[in-house]
């Protein structure tokens, strides 16, 4: 009772297709897929060789120490 039949799918796109034309419908989807290929040029060139993928300071990160293990104790500190 929930769900369409085939004959109702083929109801529906008939009635979408006598909306809107073929012609219509094809140039949506036109646009739709130059949307997605601008998509992902935009993609490829944030990527491209000669602009950094992160800034230097990510991309040679450096082996930072244990703070605990430099910091002197406070009686160490105290004696100097």
């Amino acid at each position: 009772m929930g769900s369409f039949s085939l004959t109702h799918w083929l109801v529906v796109i008939l009635v979408i297709v006598l909306l809107f034309g073929r012609g219509r419908i094809s140039d949506l989807m036109g646009d739709f897929a130059k949307g997605i290929n601008s998509f992902k040029k935009g993609l490829n060139d944030d990527a491209a060789p000669g602009s950094p993928a992160a800034p230097p300071s990510l991309q040679n990160p450096q082996v930072t120490q244990n703070p605990q293990a430099t910091a002197k104790s406070p009686v160490e500190d105290a004696r100097g």
